[in-house]
Formats: structure tokens, C-alpha cells, sequence
């Protein structure tokens, strides 16, 4: 794949705006496809919408300093709309082509399957579903082996992070050369199994719905427990991911505490999974051991503690937080 690989995406939606902006942004040449066939008026209108969004959303982006407004124009005429009567052309001159059809397995099967059949036998084919699994497409895709879902976290131009899932029959080559681009347009690829929820949305899922229950019992307000969020919890997984922060602390504090709260609370909903258990039993409880989920053996923990300390400071700093000591010098 060239280093400005052109691009085209199935579908001329939010997915596929935002999509089109990220990779513009980035130097390539990006063709929305509509995928009805519609009257002359309609197609005009939706491609009007279309690029109206996609100058809407550089315009904003100029608004908070990421590019001048003398670099939008430039931008914007890097990506096109095309009526679903012209998609043989632009599939036939894409190196990748992104899905963003609505989350119905038998459109996107159709869709996909269609769209595997007119392009160049090199183009990789990647979905963006949020919810389907890879291998319920790809049964409908001729040469399958190209075919992976990258998962997109929305606003799609703004968020670094792209979930990357690859199917049973994708080529490990494939992955690489998905990888590769998404580094080279600014993004954070992350490459994880075919499963449902992939990880971002399955830990949100979780996190989301317990924050809704607590309001639905009265332990805090709304308001309050999105301030604990920002403050809190968010203000410590944007230093320490997940699994590196139960090793901060230690993996034996979450198997206790996780004990008390299925019990206080009633629900097996906070039981650790046998993972947890299994790891202080082998004495991996985290950065006390030297192993946990994560491996430390041979790290420099003073040092690694004073990073993940300057990130945190550099933090409240952003959040205007950073407060001088107060010294009595009378």
C-alpha cells in the first residue's frame, strides 16, 4: 500500500465523513459512495450534506488550532462524492475501502459482497461495524483473506484510538499494512479478537450502565458522578491504562475489594474473574512482584513511577488543577 493510498468509503454517512476528514487531513485522496441509487436531486442533496459536514468539521478543527483556514480549502477538495451508478471506477482505483452502512448484517453482507467484486484484487476491504462480527461478513467477500473489521471511535477525525479485528481467514500481512496505515495518519491502532464488543465499547458498556444504575439508586446526582468521572476515573486511565493500574496498586486490592463489593452490593456483577485470583496465587500481584498482567522485570520503577507521576501532574495542569503550595512565611 502507498504511503498516500487512495481511499474510498462505502456509504456517504457520519462514519464515512468522519473517515474522510481523517484521512484527508492526512494527505489522501478520499471518495464517499453512495450505496442507493437515488433521483439526480437526491444524490445532489446528500453530496451537498455531505460536504457541507466535512467543511463544517475542518472549519471547527482551524476554530481550535489544528490547521489554518487557508489549509481547509485544499483539504476539502481531496474528498468526493460519487452516485452509487459510479462506484465501479472509484472501487476499481481504491487501495482500501471502509464500510459504513447502517448495523444490518444482510445490507452490509450485500453491500461488501457487491463491492468485493469490483475492486482491484490487491484493495483491502475493512468494515467499521461497532456491534457485528467480522466473520458474519465475510462469508459474502471474495477473497476473504483481505477483509477485517477497523473499528473507528467517534468523532472518527478527533479519537486516536481504532479498534482493528481481524477475521479467521484475514492474512496477518493484511494487518501490518492496516496498522501501518492508521500510524501513519496520527492514529493509535489496537489489534483484538473477534469478539462482541470488541474493548473499548464492552468496558464502556459496563461502566456507562453503571453509572445509570447509581443515579436510578440515589448515590449521587448526575452531575456529580460525571465529576467524579472527569476527576477520577478518567483522570487516571488517560496515564495508567486498566490492567497497568490494577498492577499499580496491586491485583491483590482488587481481589478484595471486588469480594466485598459482590457481597455488600449483592450482585455478582463486581466478582473478579479467575484471572485476578489466579495471578496472587502466583505471587503476579503487580509492580511489588515485578510481574502482574504486565512485565517489569528489569524496569527502572522509580523511574517509570516519576513518568506515569509527570503525566498526571501535566494533567492538572490542563485542567487548570495545579495549585502552588501554600507556605506561611510570616
Amino acid at each position: 500500500m502507498s504511503s498516500r493510498a487512495n481511499i474510498a468509503c462505502l456509504g456517504a454517512g457520519r462514519m464515512g465523513r468522519g473517515i474522510a476528514v481523517a484521512f484527508a487531513y492526512a494527505g489522501h485522496t478520499v471518495t464517499m459512495i453512495d450505496i442507493k441509487a437515488r433521483s439526480a436531486d437526491d444524490f445532489a442533496k446528500l453530496k451537498s450534506d455531505a460536504l457541507d459536514e466535512v467543511r463544517k468539521t475542518f472549519a471547527s478543527l482551524s476554530k481550535l488550532g489544528l490547521l489554518s483556514e487557508a489549509d481547509a480549502d485544499p483539504l476539502i477538495a481531496r474528498v468526493s462524492v460519487v452516485p452509487a451508478s459510479q462506484s465501479g471506477v472509484a472501487l476499481s482505483e481504491a487501495e482500501i475501502v471502509f464500510e459504513g452502512v447502517p448495523e444490518i448484517v444482510e445490507l452490509k453482507r450485500e453491500i461488501l459482497g457487491a463491492a468485493s467484486r469490483q475492486v482491484s484484487p490487491d484493495t483491502i476491504i475493512a468494515s467499521t461495524t461497532s456491534t457485528i462480527l467480522v466473520d458474519d461478513l465475510s462469508g459474502a467477500i471474495e477473497r476473504p483473506h483481505r477483509f477485517l473489521n477497523v473499528h473507528w471511535l467517534n468523532p472518527a477525525y478527533l479519537i486516536p484510538l481504532v479498534e482493528v479485528s481481524p477475521g479467521k481467514a484475514t492474512d496477518p500481512a493484511i494487518i501490518e499494512d492496516v496498522k501501518a496505515l492508521l500510524e501513519g495518519i496520527g492514529k493509535v491502532p489496537v489489534v483484538c479478537a473477534a469478539t462482541p464488543g470488541f474493548i473499548v465499547p464492552r468496558i464502556q458498556a459496563l461502566a456507562m450502565n453503571e453509572a445509570a444504575r447509581m443515579v436510578e439508586e440515589g448515590v449521587a446526582s448526575a452531575e456529580e458522578i460525571d465529576k467524579a468521572i472527569r476527576y477520577g476515573f478518567g483522570f487516571r486511565y488517560a496515564v495508567l491504562g486498566l490492567l497497568e493500574f490494577i498492577d499499580w496498586g496491586g491485583g491483590d486490592i482488587l481481589y478484595y475489594a471486588s469480594k466485598y463489593l459482590e457481597g455488600a452490593l449483592g450482585s455478582d456483577r463486581y466478582r473478579a474473574p479467575d484471572v485476578i485470583s489466579r495471578n496472587m496465587h502466583e505471587g503476579r500481584i503487580g509492580l511489588r512482584t515485578g510481574a502482574g498482567f504486565l512485565d517489569y522485570s528489569g524496569l527502572d520503577v522509580d523511574a517509570y513511577r516519576a513518568k506515569r507521576l509527570q503525566a498526571m501532574v501535566d494533567l492538572l495542569r490542563h485542567f487548570d488543577l495545579a495549585r502552588p503550595p501554600v507556605i506561611d512565611r510570616t
